[in-house]
Protein backbone atom coordinates (compact mmCIF):
# COMPACT_ATOMS: atom_id res chain seq x y z
CA UNK A 1 0.00 0.00 0.00
CA UNK A 2 2.66 2.38 0.81
CA UNK A 3 4.30 1.80 -2.15
CA UNK A 4 1.60 2.02 -4.47
CA UNK A 5 0.38 5.03 -2.26
CA UNK A 6 3.58 6.20 -3.45
CA UNK A 7 3.21 5.90 -6.95
CA UNK A 8 0.12 7.80 -7.07
CA UNK A 9 1.60 11.03 -5.63
CA UNK A 10 4.53 11.19 -7.80
CA UNK A 11 1.83 10.73 -10.37
CA UNK A 12 -0.11 14.07 -9.56
CA UNK A 13 2.79 15.87 -8.88
CA UNK A 14 4.30 14.88 -12.65
CA UNK A 15 0.29 16.21 -13.67
CA UNK A 16 0.85 19.23 -12.01
CA UNK A 17 4.56 19.82 -13.96
CA UNK A 18 3.03 19.01 -17.12
CA UNK A 19 -0.32 21.54 -16.64
CA UNK A 20 1.44 24.77 -15.10
CA UNK A 21 -0.26 27.14 -13.08
CA UNK A 22 -2.46 30.20 -15.12
CA UNK A 23 -0.75 33.46 -16.65
CA UNK A 24 -2.15 36.87 -15.42
CA UNK A 25 -5.18 36.07 -18.37
CA UNK A 26 -6.43 32.94 -16.62
CA UNK A 27 -6.29 31.03 -20.14
CA UNK A 28 -3.81 28.33 -19.06
CA UNK A 29 -1.13 29.77 -21.12
CA UNK A 30 2.48 30.42 -20.16
CA UNK A 31 3.13 33.81 -18.24
CA UNK A 32 4.77 35.63 -20.47
CA UNK A 33 6.20 39.13 -21.47
CA UNK A 34 3.32 40.28 -22.84
CA UNK A 35 4.64 39.96 -26.69
CA UNK A 36 2.32 37.67 -29.17
CA UNK A 37 4.08 34.53 -29.68
CA UNK A 38 5.88 33.75 -32.78
CA UNK A 39 2.66 32.74 -35.12
CA UNK A 40 1.12 35.90 -34.33
CA UNK A 41 3.55 38.19 -35.32
CA UNK A 42 3.65 36.26 -38.62
CA UNK A 43 0.32 36.81 -39.02
CA UNK A 44 0.15 40.31 -38.36
CA UNK A 45 3.22 40.91 -40.16
CA UNK A 46 2.05 39.18 -43.82
CA UNK A 47 -2.05 39.45 -43.59
CA UNK A 48 -2.12 39.36 -47.58
CA UNK A 49 0.10 36.74 -47.69
CA UNK A 50 -1.22 33.49 -45.22
CA UNK A 51 1.72 30.87 -43.71
CA UNK A 52 2.92 28.42 -45.83
CA UNK A 53 2.00 25.93 -43.36
CA UNK A 54 -1.07 26.23 -41.03
CA UNK A 55 -0.76 24.93 -37.64
CA UNK A 56 -1.98 21.60 -36.41
CA UNK A 57 -4.44 21.47 -33.29
CA UNK A 58 -2.54 19.41 -30.30
CA UNK A 59 -5.07 17.09 -29.36
CA UNK A 60 -5.13 15.64 -33.00
CA UNK A 61 -2.55 13.00 -33.53
CA UNK A 62 0.17 14.06 -35.52
CA UNK A 63 -0.40 12.97 -39.53
CA UNK A 64 1.85 13.19 -42.49
CA UNK A 65 0.94 16.72 -43.99
CA UNK A 66 -0.38 16.71 -47.69
CA UNK A 67 1.28 18.92 -50.05
CA UNK A 68 1.19 22.24 -49.83
CA UNK A 69 -1.52 23.50 -52.70
CA UNK A 70 0.05 27.14 -54.24
CA UNK A 71 -2.44 29.56 -54.17
CA UNK A 72 -3.72 30.82 -57.15
CA UNK A 73 -2.21 33.69 -58.81
CA UNK A 74 -4.17 36.84 -58.92
CA UNK A 75 -5.71 37.42 -62.35
CA UNK A 76 -3.95 40.17 -63.82
CA UNK A 77 -6.10 43.22 -64.48
CA UNK A 78 -7.68 42.32 -68.19
CA UNK A 79 -7.92 45.08 -70.67
CA UNK A 80 -11.01 46.80 -71.64
CA UNK A 81 -12.83 46.27 -74.67
CA UNK A 82 -12.04 50.17 -75.88
CA UNK A 83 -8.18 49.68 -74.79
CA UNK A 84 -7.73 47.19 -77.81
CA UNK A 85 -6.69 49.07 -81.62
CA UNK A 86 -10.05 49.58 -83.57
CA UNK A 87 -10.91 49.48 -87.21
CA UNK A 88 -9.16 51.82 -88.82
CA UNK A 89 -11.60 54.87 -88.53
CA UNK A 90 -12.02 54.25 -85.18
CA UNK A 91 -7.49 52.89 -84.47
CA UNK A 92 -7.41 54.77 -81.05
CA UNK A 93 -3.94 53.96 -79.23
CA UNK A 94 -4.06 52.94 -75.82
CA UNK A 95 -3.91 56.40 -74.29
CA UNK A 96 -4.05 58.76 -77.53
CA UNK A 97 -4.48 61.87 -74.93
CA UNK A 98 -1.02 62.96 -74.84
CA UNK A 99 2.66 62.12 -75.24
CA UNK A 100 4.22 59.35 -72.90
CA UNK A 101 5.68 61.36 -70.51
CA UNK A 102 9.38 61.87 -69.42
CA UNK A 103 9.72 60.20 -65.97
CA UNK A 104 10.92 63.39 -63.97
CA UNK A 105 9.88 64.95 -61.14
CA UNK A 106 7.30 68.07 -61.71
CA UNK A 107 8.00 71.62 -60.50
CA UNK A 108 4.92 74.35 -60.55
CA UNK A 109 6.33 77.64 -62.12
CA UNK A 110 2.61 78.90 -61.86
CA UNK A 111 -1.07 78.87 -60.66
CA UNK A 112 -1.66 77.13 -64.09
CA UNK A 113 1.73 76.32 -65.31
CA UNK A 114 4.43 73.13 -64.55
CA UNK A 115 7.71 72.04 -66.01
CA UNK A 116 9.92 69.04 -65.89
CA UNK A 117 13.34 67.64 -67.11
CA UNK A 118 12.32 66.41 -70.84
CA UNK A 119 15.94 64.91 -71.97
CA UNK A 120 19.35 66.04 -72.94
CA UNK A 121 20.59 66.96 -76.13
CA UNK A 122 23.92 65.48 -76.94
CA UNK A 123 26.10 68.15 -75.88
CA UNK A 124 24.25 67.80 -72.79
CA UNK A 125 22.06 70.95 -72.82
CA UNK A 126 18.76 70.48 -70.78
CA UNK A 127 15.80 70.45 -72.71
CA UNK A 128 12.40 71.41 -70.23
CA UNK A 129 9.16 70.35 -71.04
CA UNK A 130 6.08 73.07 -69.99
CA UNK A 131 2.55 72.29 -69.23
CA UNK A 132 -0.25 75.43 -69.32
CA UNK A 133 -3.54 75.02 -68.06
CA UNK A 134 -6.73 76.62 -67.92
CA UNK A 135 -9.78 76.36 -66.00
CA UNK A 136 -11.53 74.46 -68.35
CA UNK A 137 -9.29 71.79 -68.44
CA UNK A 138 -7.47 72.31 -71.27
CA UNK A 139 -3.84 71.16 -71.72
CA UNK A 140 -0.88 72.40 -73.84
CA UNK A 141 2.60 70.86 -73.60
CA UNK A 142 5.55 72.28 -75.21
CA UNK A 143 9.56 71.92 -75.10
CA UNK A 144 12.15 74.01 -75.30
CA UNK A 145 13.56 71.94 -78.37
CA UNK A 146 12.33 73.65 -81.18
CA UNK A 147 9.34 75.27 -79.43
CA UNK A 148 7.82 71.98 -80.31
CA UNK A 149 4.12 71.29 -79.01
CA UNK A 150 3.88 68.12 -77.92
CA UNK A 151 0.27 67.92 -76.75
CA UNK A 152 -3.05 69.85 -76.70
CA UNK A 153 -5.24 68.09 -74.80
CA UNK A 154 -9.12 69.48 -75.55
CA UNK A 155 -12.75 67.21 -74.81
CA UNK A 156 -15.33 65.97 -76.80
CA UNK A 157 -18.99 66.76 -76.58
CA UNK A 158 -18.98 64.14 -73.79
CA UNK A 159 -15.86 65.50 -72.22
CA UNK A 160 -13.65 63.10 -72.68
CA UNK A 161 -9.55 64.68 -73.23
CA UNK A 162 -7.52 63.53 -76.28
CA UNK A 163 -4.33 64.86 -77.29
CA UNK A 164 -5.29 66.36 -81.06
CA UNK A 165 -1.72 66.86 -82.72
CA UNK A 166 0.74 64.64 -83.70
CA UNK A 167 3.34 63.81 -81.77
CA UNK A 168 6.99 61.70 -80.60
CA UNK A 169 7.37 60.02 -77.49
CA UNK A 170 10.62 61.47 -76.09
CA UNK A 171 13.44 63.64 -77.09
CA UNK A 172 15.38 60.88 -78.51
CA UNK A 173 12.82 60.31 -80.80
CA UNK A 174 12.79 64.33 -82.08
CA UNK A 175 15.94 64.02 -82.84
CA UNK A 176 15.63 61.09 -84.81
CA UNK A 177 13.70 62.18 -86.98
CA UNK A 178 10.12 63.90 -87.76
CA UNK A 179 8.08 65.79 -90.41
CA UNK A 180 8.49 69.10 -88.32
CA UNK A 181 5.65 67.90 -85.83
CA UNK A 182 4.73 71.09 -84.12
CA UNK A 183 7.56 73.09 -83.93
CA UNK A 184 8.62 76.68 -84.85
CA UNK A 185 9.59 76.99 -88.71
CA UNK A 186 11.99 79.63 -89.62
CA UNK A 187 13.52 81.58 -90.83
CA UNK A 188 11.66 80.90 -93.88
CA UNK A 189 8.13 78.66 -93.79
CA UNK A 190 7.93 76.75 -97.10
CA UNK A 191 9.86 76.91 -99.89
CA UNK A 192 12.19 79.50 -101.76
CA UNK A 193 13.15 78.14 -104.99
CA UNK A 194 16.44 76.62 -106.14
CA UNK A 195 17.77 78.49 -102.50
CA UNK A 196 18.75 81.49 -103.75
CA UNK A 197 17.56 85.19 -103.89
CA UNK A 198 18.91 88.39 -103.87
CA UNK A 199 18.54 91.76 -101.96
CA UNK A 200 20.09 94.83 -103.16
CA UNK A 201 22.19 92.96 -105.71
CA UNK A 202 24.06 90.29 -103.96
CA UNK A 203 22.61 86.87 -104.14
CA UNK A 204 22.53 84.62 -100.99
CA UNK A 205 22.40 80.78 -101.49
CA UNK A 206 20.65 78.79 -99.26
CA UNK A 207 20.59 74.91 -98.72
CA UNK A 208 18.37 73.07 -100.90
CA UNK A 209 17.30 70.51 -98.88
CA UNK A 210 13.98 69.93 -100.42
CA UNK A 211 15.13 68.23 -104.04
CA UNK A 212 16.09 71.70 -105.81
CA UNK A 213 14.67 73.79 -103.13
CA UNK A 214 14.97 75.22 -99.56
CA UNK A 215 12.78 74.08 -97.04
CA UNK A 216 11.93 75.40 -93.92
CA UNK A 217 15.11 77.57 -92.71
CA UNK A 218 17.25 74.49 -94.04
CA UNK A 219 19.15 71.70 -92.80
CA UNK A 220 19.14 73.19 -89.47
CA UNK A 221 16.05 75.52 -89.10
CA UNK A 222 14.59 76.85 -85.84
CA UNK A 223 12.78 73.27 -85.08
CA UNK A 224 16.41 72.20 -84.50
CA UNK A 225 17.57 74.71 -81.37
CA UNK A 226 16.87 74.64 -78.16
CA UNK A 227 15.50 77.58 -76.94
CA UNK A 228 15.71 79.90 -74.07
CA UNK A 229 12.47 79.98 -71.88
CA UNK A 230 10.45 82.35 -69.74
CA UNK A 231 7.19 81.77 -68.30
CA UNK A 232 4.56 84.12 -67.78
CA UNK A 233 1.24 84.30 -65.93
CA UNK A 234 -1.94 86.92 -65.81
CA UNK A 235 -5.28 87.02 -65.49
CA UNK A 236 -6.89 84.18 -67.12
CA UNK A 237 -4.27 83.12 -68.98
CA UNK A 238 -0.51 81.09 -68.80
CA UNK A 239 2.00 81.83 -71.12
CA UNK A 240 5.70 80.67 -72.41
CA UNK A 241 8.31 83.01 -73.81
CA UNK A 242 10.46 81.74 -76.14
CA UNK A 243 13.95 83.18 -77.84
CA UNK A 244 16.75 82.37 -80.40
CA UNK A 245 19.13 84.43 -81.88
CA UNK A 246 20.01 83.30 -85.55
CA UNK A 247 23.55 84.73 -86.15
CA UNK A 248 24.96 86.34 -89.29
CA UNK A 249 25.00 83.77 -92.34
CA UNK A 250 22.71 80.80 -90.71
CA UNK A 251 22.07 78.67 -93.03
CA UNK A 252 23.07 81.34 -95.75
CA UNK A 253 20.75 83.94 -94.45
CA UNK A 254 22.35 87.54 -94.18
CA UNK A 255 22.05 89.50 -90.84
CA UNK A 256 21.87 88.69 -87.13
CA UNK A 257 17.82 87.57 -86.20
CA UNK A 258 16.44 88.09 -82.60
CA UNK A 259 13.31 86.20 -82.51
CA UNK A 260 10.61 85.70 -79.81
CA UNK A 261 7.77 83.19 -80.09
CA UNK A 262 4.94 83.32 -77.33
CA UNK A 263 2.38 80.99 -76.68
CA UNK A 264 -0.12 81.59 -74.39
CA UNK A 265 -3.45 79.92 -73.36
CA UNK A 266 -6.24 81.10 -71.88
CA UNK A 267 -9.72 80.54 -70.25
CA UNK A 268 -11.47 81.19 -73.53
CA UNK A 269 -9.82 77.96 -75.00
CA UNK A 270 -7.15 80.00 -77.28
CA UNK A 271 -4.01 79.31 -77.88
CA UNK A 272 -2.35 82.46 -78.74
CA UNK A 273 1.05 82.33 -80.89
CA UNK A 274 2.88 85.45 -81.16
CA UNK A 275 6.10 85.92 -83.42
CA UNK A 276 8.42 88.78 -82.96
CA UNK A 277 11.34 89.58 -84.59
CA UNK A 278 14.37 92.12 -85.30
CA UNK A 279 17.54 91.97 -87.52
CA UNK A 280 20.80 94.25 -87.81
CA UNK A 281 21.02 93.76 -91.96
CA UNK A 282 18.02 93.33 -94.47
CA UNK A 283 16.69 89.61 -94.65
CA UNK A 284 13.56 87.70 -94.77
CA UNK A 285 11.50 86.42 -92.59
CA UNK A 286 9.05 83.87 -92.65
CA UNK A 287 7.81 82.20 -88.93
CA UNK A 288 5.00 80.41 -88.54
CA UNK A 289 4.25 76.99 -86.63
CA UNK A 290 4.12 73.24 -88.03
CA UNK A 291 1.44 71.59 -86.02
CA UNK A 292 -0.29 68.39 -87.16
CA UNK A 293 -4.18 68.19 -86.30
CA UNK A 294 -6.20 65.80 -85.71
CA UNK A 295 -9.26 66.32 -84.04
CA UNK A 296 -10.73 63.12 -83.12
CA UNK A 297 -7.04 62.18 -81.55
CA UNK A 298 -3.20 61.51 -82.36
CA UNK A 299 -3.67 58.40 -83.97
CA UNK A 300 -7.49 57.69 -83.99
CA UNK A 301 -7.44 57.10 -88.14
CA UNK A 302 -6.91 59.32 -90.95
CA UNK A 303 -8.56 63.06 -91.52
CA UNK A 304 -10.80 62.50 -94.25
CA UNK A 305 -13.83 62.96 -92.71
CA UNK A 306 -13.15 66.31 -91.07
CA UNK A 307 -14.95 69.12 -92.53
CA UNK A 308 -12.79 71.90 -93.13
CA UNK A 309 -13.85 75.72 -94.04
CA UNK A 310 -11.10 77.70 -95.48
CA UNK A 311 -12.03 81.57 -95.74
CA UNK A 312 -9.75 81.78 -99.25
CA UNK A 313 -11.14 81.92 -102.37
CA UNK A 314 -7.62 82.14 -103.93
CA UNK A 315 -4.53 79.69 -103.58
CA UNK A 316 -1.40 79.45 -105.88
CA UNK A 317 -1.09 76.34 -108.25
CA UNK A 318 2.38 74.52 -107.92
CA UNK A 319 4.75 72.79 -109.65
CA UNK A 320 6.10 69.52 -109.23
CA UNK A 321 8.68 70.37 -106.95
CA UNK A 322 5.46 72.72 -104.86
CA UNK A 323 6.91 76.07 -106.03
CA UNK A 324 3.75 78.58 -106.97
CA UNK A 325 3.69 78.84 -110.59
CA UNK A 326 2.40 82.73 -110.99
CA UNK A 327 -0.62 84.11 -109.85
CA UNK A 328 -3.16 83.28 -107.72
CA UNK A 329 -6.36 81.35 -109.59
CA UNK A 330 -10.01 80.90 -108.51
CA UNK A 331 -10.64 78.21 -106.66
CA UNK A 332 -14.34 78.43 -107.76
CA UNK A 333 -15.46 74.87 -109.86
CA UNK A 334 -12.29 72.94 -108.53
CA UNK A 335 -11.47 70.50 -105.47
CA UNK A 336 -9.54 73.30 -104.49
CA UNK A 337 -12.80 75.32 -102.89
CA UNK A 338 -13.33 75.00 -99.41
CA UNK A 339 -15.21 78.73 -99.27
CA UNK A 340 -18.58 76.34 -97.86
CA UNK A 341 -17.46 73.30 -95.43
CA UNK A 342 -16.42 70.46 -97.21
CA UNK A 343 -14.95 67.08 -96.19
CA UNK A 344 -11.43 66.92 -96.76
CA UNK A 345 -11.34 63.74 -98.32
CA UNK A 346 -14.42 64.60 -100.62
CA UNK A 347 -12.70 65.45 -103.47
CA UNK A 348 -8.79 64.86 -102.87
CA UNK A 349 -7.93 61.61 -105.62
CA UNK A 350 -9.04 64.63 -107.63
CA UNK A 351 -5.85 66.54 -106.29
CA UNK A 352 -2.41 64.94 -107.49
CA UNK A 353 -0.68 64.29 -104.66
CA UNK A 354 -2.99 65.55 -102.22
CA UNK A 355 -3.21 68.86 -101.19
CA UNK A 356 -0.10 70.96 -100.01
CA UNK A 357 -1.17 74.93 -101.72
CA UNK A 358 -1.05 78.20 -100.40
CA UNK A 359 -4.59 80.36 -99.65
CA UNK A 360 -5.10 83.57 -99.92
CA UNK A 361 -7.27 84.94 -97.24
CA UNK A 362 -10.06 86.83 -97.59
CA UNK A 363 -9.71 90.02 -95.29
CA UNK A 364 -11.05 93.33 -95.51
CA UNK A 365 -8.63 96.57 -94.91
CA UNK A 366 -9.36 97.10 -91.44
CA UNK A 367 -9.22 93.40 -90.17
CA UNK A 368 -6.53 92.64 -87.96
CA UNK A 369 -6.96 88.81 -86.92
CA UNK A 370 -8.51 87.30 -90.09
CA UNK A 371 -10.63 84.23 -89.95
CA UNK A 372 -8.47 81.91 -91.66
CA UNK A 373 -9.87 78.25 -91.05
CA UNK A 374 -12.70 76.46 -88.94
CA UNK A 375 -12.30 72.71 -88.85
CA UNK A 376 -15.08 70.28 -87.15
CA UNK A 377 -14.58 66.64 -86.69
CA UNK A 378 -18.45 65.10 -86.50
CA UNK A 379 -17.54 62.35 -84.28
CA UNK A 380 -15.98 63.56 -81.72
CA UNK A 381 -17.72 67.04 -82.23
CA UNK A 382 -14.14 68.97 -80.89
CA UNK A 383 -13.81 71.94 -83.10
CA UNK A 384 -10.61 74.47 -84.51
CA UNK A 385 -10.83 78.04 -85.78
CA UNK A 386 -7.92 80.01 -86.90
CA UNK A 387 -7.36 83.88 -87.00
CA UNK A 388 -4.47 84.87 -87.69
CA UNK A 389 -2.53 88.56 -89.10
CA UNK A 390 -0.81 86.94 -91.60
CA UNK A 391 -1.78 86.90 -95.28
CA UNK A 392 -2.28 82.93 -96.46
CA UNK A 393 -2.63 79.81 -94.96
CA UNK A 394 -1.13 76.55 -96.14
CA UNK A 395 -3.46 73.62 -96.44
CA UNK A 396 -1.12 70.25 -96.00
CA UNK A 397 -2.79 66.72 -95.66
CA UNK A 398 0.39 64.56 -94.07
CA UNK A 399 0.47 63.31 -97.66
CA UNK A 400 3.98 61.95 -96.76
CA UNK A 401 3.11 60.55 -93.64
CA UNK A 402 3.97 56.56 -94.45
CA UNK A 403 3.51 54.32 -90.72
CA UNK A 404 7.19 54.59 -90.39
CA UNK A 405 6.97 57.64 -87.68
CA UNK A 406 5.04 56.04 -84.47
CA UNK A 407 4.26 57.21 -81.14
CA UNK A 408 2.58 55.74 -77.78
CA UNK A 409 5.34 53.38 -77.38
CA UNK A 410 4.90 52.00 -80.72
CA UNK A 411 0.98 51.56 -80.90
CA UNK A 412 0.65 54.77 -82.94
CA UNK A 413 2.19 54.41 -86.51
CA UNK A 414 1.46 57.70 -88.56
CA UNK A 415 -0.23 56.38 -91.71
CA UNK A 416 -0.91 58.94 -94.99
CA UNK A 417 -3.71 61.39 -94.22
CA UNK A 418 -3.91 60.81 -90.41
CA UNK A 419 -3.04 64.67 -89.63
CA UNK A 420 -3.40 68.10 -91.62
CA UNK A 421 -1.65 71.21 -91.22
CA UNK A 422 -3.02 74.81 -91.03
CA UNK A 423 0.35 76.99 -91.36
CA UNK A 424 -0.15 80.72 -91.09
CA UNK A 425 2.67 82.31 -93.38
CA UNK A 426 3.42 84.59 -96.32
CA UNK A 427 3.33 82.95 -99.82
CA UNK A 428 5.92 80.46 -100.68
CA UNK A 429 9.02 81.85 -102.86
CA UNK A 430 8.19 85.47 -101.94
CA UNK A 431 12.11 86.08 -101.89
CA UNK A 432 12.19 85.56 -105.37
CA UNK A 433 8.51 87.09 -105.91
CA UNK A 434 8.29 90.74 -105.70
CA UNK A 435 4.74 90.68 -106.89
CA UNK A 436 3.91 88.74 -103.88
CA UNK A 437 3.66 90.44 -100.21
CA UNK A 438 7.14 91.45 -99.27
CA UNK A 439 8.92 89.17 -96.35
CA UNK A 440 12.21 91.94 -96.22
CA UNK A 441 12.68 93.00 -92.87
CA UNK A 442 14.96 95.92 -92.38
CA UNK A 443 17.17 96.91 -89.46
CA UNK A 444 15.06 99.21 -87.18
CA UNK A 445 11.88 97.38 -87.99
CA UNK A 446 10.30 94.53 -86.13
CA UNK A 447 8.29 91.54 -87.64
CA UNK A 448 5.07 90.95 -85.91
CA UNK A 449 2.47 88.61 -86.57
CA UNK A 450 -0.39 86.72 -84.20
CA UNK A 451 -1.64 83.44 -85.01
CA UNK A 452 -4.59 82.16 -82.96
CA UNK A 453 -6.32 78.46 -82.64
CA UNK A 454 -9.57 78.60 -80.91
CA UNK A 455 -10.79 75.21 -79.70
CA UNK A 456 -14.45 74.10 -79.37
CA UNK A 457 -17.11 71.39 -79.32
CA UNK A 458 -20.43 71.24 -81.43
CA UNK A 459 -23.19 69.07 -80.03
Amino acid sequence: MKALSWHWAAVCVVALAINGCSGPAGDGKKAGDGKPDKATQIGADTKSKPPDKQPQPPEKPTQPEPPSVPEKPETPPQPKPQDKPQPPEAQLPKDPKEPSPPTQPTDKVGERMTKQLYGKMPDGTVVEQYTLSNATGVKVRIITYGGIITAVETPDRNGKLANITLYRDSLEDYLAGHPYFGCIVGRYANRIAKGRFVIDGVEYKLATNNGPNHLHGGIKGFDKYVWQASPIEGDGYSGLVLKHESPDGDEGYPGKLSVTVTYTLNDQNELKIEYQATTDKPTHVNLTNHAYWNLAGAGAGDILGHVLMLNADRFLPVDDTLIPLGEPRSVKDTPMDFTMPQPIGSRIDQVEGGYDHCYILRRSPEEKLALAARVVEPKSGRTMEIRTTKPAIQFYTGNFLDGSITAAGGNISYEKHYGFCLETEYYPDSPNRPEYPSTLLKPGETYHHITIHKFGVEN
